[in-house]
């Protein structure tokens, strides 16, 4: 049973071009997984649904974007959790 909020770090970080993220949560509840820009612009929505408790792994291509620094933020309506990963091209 999962019993708390968890956000890993994304494998491999530098990525090029696709990472995997992973999470896990403790009760079914809406979830929000993005990505943003260091500027803080949203590049994409991977989750905006409700989900059931679980562990979940995604797998994150990021397409035509330039290096650099990115986030990735896992949202709830209880929690959120931010982490870094750097795309080097």
């Amino acid at each position: 049973t999962i019993r708390d909020f968890f956000l890993e770090q994304n494998y491999p970080n530098p990525f090029n071009p696709s990472t995997k993220i992973s999470f896990s949560i403790p009760k079914a509840e809406n979830v929000k997984l993005e990505i943003y820009s260091i500027t803080g612009e949203l590049i994409e929505k991977i989750i905006d649904q409700k989900i059931k408790a679980g562990s979940y792994e995604y797998n994150w291509n990021s397409g035509n974007l330039p290096s650099g620094l990115y986030l990735y933020k896992l949202s709830t309506e209880f929690h959120n959790e931010s982490k870094k990963m750097v795309l080097i091209k």
